[in-house]
């Protein structure tokens, strides 16, 4: 077993966490804070977008079952890539979209991906998600963890609701 880290943000990170921890390799999906300059910041910290913190997603996986650029391809189709001011409903700092990379290896990865989709022509607007490397990661309050197992119709109403699910159908078809 070769365990990595993965750490996208992509705004809401409720939403992001159901995509990825239903794929095989995936060991852990945690909810968090990562970025900014303030050590173990709290959600409401966070959303006062004083911290320089964004909510964000770790994944642990099992590179020998699944890829970090196939992780990253997924992301993409999670997210607006063409919003600098958040995501869907979520407006601010702390929801803008990055692709914080561990290694160089998947910094040459995430770049590549990210030439891929802008020359792809299947958005209009520049791809502006950041490409950054990791810094600390701080897990989010409990109650923000596997929301969409704690509060499934609460979660299904958020996604829906935001105008993320709409987006992912329009652009990618029925993908999470």
């Amino acid at each position: 077993m070769a365990l990595e880290l993965a750490t996208f943000a992509g705004g809401c990170f409720w939403c992001l966490v159901k995509p990825f921890d239903r794929l095989e390799g995936i060991e852990k999906v945690v909810s968090g804070y990562t970025g900014g300059h303030v050590e173990n910041p709290t959600y409401q910290q966070v959303c006062t977008g004083t911290t320089g913190h964004v909510e964000a997603v770790q994944i642990t996986f099992d590179s020998d079952k699944i890829s970090y650029k196939d992780l990253v391809e997924i992301y993409w189709k999670l997210i607006d890539p063409t919003d600098p001011g958040g995501q869907f409903h979520d407006r601010g700092e702390s929801y803008q979209t990055v692709i914080f990379y561990h290694n160089e290896e998947q910094r040459k990865i995430a770049e590549e991906s990210k030439r891929q989709l802008e020359e792809s022509g299947k958005f209009s607007k520049p791809i502006v998600v950041k490409l950054l490397p990791a810094k600390p990661f701080y897990p989010a309050e409990e109650y923000h963890q596997d929301f969409y197992k704690k509060k499934p119709l609460d979660y299904e109403r958020y996604f829906i609701g935001s105008g993320r699910a709409q987006f992912i159908k329009q652009h990618w078809g029925d993908i999470v």
